[in-house]
């Protein structure tokens, strides 16, 4: 069993002199999201490579898939370390290692050596030639491809010799925290978990807000939210997850304006509330998971009337995609089947029968003009229920 994973990073490497900056917050992350996995691990990095190392036993599966759900890392390769004792030492070691991986060696391969440690005395293309040749003369059936070969055996010339030949993808993307924090407005449908899992792939850390208009949604709606969050933890690491009852804004909305504009009213107060508990949490932009066109909020016209009341930028990182693509990273990231649980959120309380596709600025504030606005958020926002969500 493997003892090292060599963690291989992309947008990290461009950093320049921050760079240093990123690579701690990634080895923060792999330690934290370590923790509860079986075994004991040291997160370690050296000269533009992390390593993480075991001690003793340990869930090799479960050790993989939790380093696949950290946002900074593209590749993770279960690699062997060796002490240099000489090119023939090497050579004995890659025939190991393919012995011990491989049962079957009629494969096509390629050597990949590098020199991060440049004062090694052959090159990497004499490395790779050597190399190549040893391993046919001990597996005869095994052919060169240096195009397109099922089995790349990689050999880097570090303080310690790395030797792996399977690259495991990761999420890629920024780790997380080193973008700032943002607010998440989760309902219970598919779309706004994917949209908060891409945008804390670029680096965000989320503070999910969820209204809940209980009693015309029922507890089971709220437990619903409560799984979704539970499951983008194991990208996100821990969130508080603030509920805000919505009840009473949407009855005063259904009693006092017109009825064509209920849902764009509705989502101006979402707005509105995210933008009072993003002050209070650090946090520098609201994220939806509007498409556009998907909905009759969902226009041009509709989305200006309903950003119209927020000075925070508005991320929507679904705005231009299928439907069907959002639904396979649903699948991807594990939220799907709890996405089309048959539990109604707020937004298909009191929706109106002809919506307002192409509303103005004006007009939707000429309807709300009724309503006691700052009230109504207020009361809201002292009504917020706060639940820790971790793994």
């Amino acid at each position: 069993m493997y003892k090292t994973f060599l963690i291989k990073y992309a947008e990290i490497a461009i950093k320049g002199k921050n760079r240093y900056i990123f690579e701690d917050a990634l080895v923060k992350n792999i330690k934290y999201q370590l923790r509860n996995v079986d075994g004991s691990f040291e997160v370690r990095k050296e000269s533009g490579r992390v390593y993480v190392e075991t001690d003793g036993d340990y869930d090799y599966d479960e050790t993989v898939a939790t380093l696949s759900r950290i946002f900074g890392i593209v590749g993770i390769c279960p690699v062997e370390l060796h002490e240099d004792e000489g090119f023939d030492k090497l050579c004995e070691a890659v025939i190991e290692h393919i012995n011990h991986v491989y049962k079957d060696k009629s494969f096509t391969f390629k050597v990949n050596a590098r020199r991060a440690r440049k004062n090694y005395p052959m090159t990497s293309m004499e490395i790779n030639a050597a190399v190549g040749e040893k391993v046919l003369e001990a597996f005869p059936e095994t052919r060169v491809d240096v195009h397109n070969p099922q089995v790349m055996i990689n050999i880097e010339i570090r303080p310690m010799i790395n030797i792996y030949s399977e690259e495991i993808p990761g999420p890629g993307g920024m780790p997380l925290g080193t973008a700032g924090k943002a607010m998440l407005l989760l309902s219970g449908g598919i779309d706004s978990p994917v949209a908060g899992w891409m945008i804390a792939k670029r680096g965000v850390r989320l503070v999910p807000v969820h209204f809940f208009s209980f009693p015309y949604t029922s507890e089971l709606a709220k437990e619903k939210v409560l799984s979704l969050a539970k499951e983008l933890t194991a990208y996100t690491g821990r969130m508080t997850l603030q509920i805000v009852p919505f009840t009473h804004i949407q009855e005063e909305i259904r009693r006092a304006c017109p009825e064509e504009y209920f849902t764009l009213i509705m989502r101006r107060f979402m707005m509105r509330i995210a933008e009072d508990i993003a002050a209070h949490n650090e946090c520098k932009a609201i994220v939806t998971g509007e498409n556009l066109g998907q909905v009759a909020s969902q226009t041009m016209e509709a989305m200006a009337c309903t950003q119209d009341v927020t000075h925070l930028p508005v991320l929507q990182p679904l705005i231009g995609m299928d439907k069907r693509d959002i639904v396979k990273i649903a699948r991807e990231i594990g939220t799907f089947d709890t996405s089309i649980l048959p539990y109604e959120d707020c937004c298909t309380v009191f929706t109106p029968r002809h919506p307002k596709t192409r509303p103005t600025v004006a007009e939707v504030a000429e309807a709300e003009s009724a309503l006691d606005i700052d009230a109504l958020v207020h009361e809201a926002v002292d009504g917020i229920e706060r639940i820790r969500i971790d793994l």
